[in-house]
């Protein structure tokens, strides 16, 4: 049964808490509604009540603290001196307490007020706060609550550097002010949301908008292979959770497509869908880019901005190429992943948020976890649900799927009539290794597109020119403008054999050649056997 926690009325050499006449504290009231009417900083809001208050109250501090609805502890965030009075050091002021020992806490969850002497108490009660009033020469203090018939926000102190001994008339004024004050807080609390409200719809309008520039059709996973089936079918299982996913391949498989797919598959889906590729931005922007920034965070913060965290709230964030985050940014992504809260730069006020994430790489991050140059503990984080995106030279059975989706992309874009597709440049295309996997399929496509004037697709073989990367390297191929099925085979088997002698013909493990060529063992095998490779010396092949 909660109760009001008041000293003795007759308390030798004390006065009362309000030092105003009974008969003048509605006009104190009404100089209270005034000074903290239409306020959004709650700051300024407490230092205009100590203002009106100044006159009424004996010398000490008011302050307030907003709880969490389910806080297992209460914060002070507000304090400011009345009557003339110095601050409290910050060094004898705890700014959190656990429930248990919160005086703000028990206030908000028996909604009466309560008193607290700065001595100790036999039952022990709030002791952690009485040695700090007594270290500050509070003699006394007053807790009402802050609540409006729509929220309970908090409590409110009123505390007295002399002995006082507030009588119940007291007591019911400071819980009036309290009323007042919590219907001020709750209008500045709300005016704080709706601002937030419409700085994130802003930044989503110009976020969308840039998307929609973008003029690309990324709404389909096209293919039919087993392996793109058993891709779509990790992507069903995960997408209705909030997991996060990464999804590993090589460069231009498509890992924002499958993105895509998870986010549209899951119960965010009509929230916002949020990327950013972390090896696009420079490493000093990129904190700003995730976390947003305040005015004057930094030469050239003319403006507060919002993350990419905040953008995504609701939604589901990907970050592309996460590999490339550097190690001093990684312990605060790992936190905003665990903990779903950050500050933004030049801010010390967490934000929250509820982001589902999903990450792509190309890298190996489990090695790169391993020698040390990405944190164990966020690739765990991150690698909760692996989806690997094979290369498009390991599914070309979804080649001419692809090339059919994107020539009439194309078509349309560029307004052509393209009916047909030569068999011997289908053919050609099966057979190219495409170490830029989809995304060089599809540029091939579009410049045929503007290279073909009207029925049969004319597809420039001769541009066919592998460029080296780290997961295929690859001699540039040469050919004539009459390309034929023979040239491109000779090509391959000339790549392959290459391939072998620097290999010292050496297939698997780590050195090997179907390492090298980002193949695996017996696909390469299988490879040279229809090419009628074989060892110079006649030595097996293993």
């Amino acid at each position: 049964m909660s109760q009001r926690l008041l000293p003795p009325p007759d308390a030798p050499g004390a006065a009362g808490l309000v030092t105003s006449p009974v008969s003048e504290r509605p006009g104190v009231l009404l100089s209270v509604a005034q000074a903290v009417a239409a306020h959004a900083d709650l700051g300024a809001l407490l230092r205009d009540l100590a203002a009106a208050l100044g006159h009424h109250l004996p010398a000490g501090y008011i302050s307030f603290a907003l709880a969490e609805p389910h806080a297992h502890s209460a914060k002070l965030q507000f304090l400011e001196p009345l009557g003339g009075a110095a601050p409290p050091r910050p060094a004898d002021t705890p700014t959190e307490l656990p429930a248990s020992e919160s005086p703000t806490a028990h206030v908000r969850d028996t909604q009466e007020p309560l008193w607290l002497d700065a001595g100790p108490r036999p039952d022990g009660r709030f002791a952690v706060l009485r040695a700090a009033y007594a270290k500050q020469g509070v003699r006394g203090a007053c807790f009402v609550p802050l609540t409006t018939p729509r929220r309970k926000l908090g409590a409110m102190s009123f505390t007295s550097y002399a002995p006082v001994t507030p009588v119940p008339s007291d007591v019911d004024f400071a819980v009036q002010i309290g009323r007042l004050v919590a219907l001020a807080v709750e209008g500045a609390l709300t005016r704080q949301e709706l601002q937030r409200a419409n700085d994130r719809l802003a930044a989503e309008k110009l976020y969308l908008e840039e998307e929609i520039r973008t003029d690309r059709r990324m709404d389909d996973v096209v293919g039919g292979g087993a392996a793109l089936r058993d891709v779509l079918r990790q992507i069903e299982v995960v997408a209705p959770t909030d997991s996060a996913v990464l999804i590993t391949g090589e460069t231009g498989t498509g890992k924002e497509l499958v993105a895509r797919a998870v986010h549209r598959r899951s119960l965010r889906s009509d929230r916002t869908f949020v990327k950013l590729n972390c090896a696009a931005i420079p490493t000093g922007l990129l904190e700003s880019e995730l976390f947003g920034h305040e005015k004057g965070a930094f030469t050239g913060a003319v403006e507060r901005r919002l993350g990419r965290f905040e953008l995504a709230d609701g939604g589901t964030l990907f970050l592309d190429e996460v590999g490339d985050i550097p190690q001093e940014l990684q312990p605060k992504l790992l936190r905003v992943l665990q903990e779903q809260e950050f500050e933004r730069l030049g801010s010390a006020k967490t934000i929250k948020v509820n982001v589902r994430l999903v990450a792509a790489t190309h890298r190996n991050l489990a090695l790169m976890a391993k020698e040390g140059k990405f944190r164990s503990d966020l690739y765990y984080r991150l690698h909760v649900f692996p989806v690997h995106l094979p290369p498009l030279r390991e599914r070309r059975e979804d080649i001419p799927e692809l090339v059919r989706h994107f020539v009439a992309l194309f078509a349309r874009r560029f307004g052509k009539k393209i009916d047909s597709i030569p068999v011997e440049a289908m053919e050609a295309l099966e057979r190219y290794p495409w170490p830029g996997n989809i995304r060089e399929l599809e540029h091939l496509i579009e410049r045929a597109v503007i290279l073909s004037p009207s029925g049969e697709l004319r597809v420039p073989l001769a541009d066919l020119v592998a460029v080296s990367t780290p997961e295929l390297p690859i001699a540039p191929v040469t050919q004539p403008a009459s390309v034929t099925h023979p040239t491109l085979k000779e090509s391959e088997r000339e790549l392959i054999r290459r391939t072998l002698d620097e290999c010292g013909w050496v297939v698997g493990g780590p050195n090997g050649a179907a390492a090298r060529l980002g193949l695996k063992r017996t696909t390469l095998l299988s490879r040279m056997k229809k090419l009628e490779l074989s060892r110079p010396d006649g030595a097996s092949v293993e």
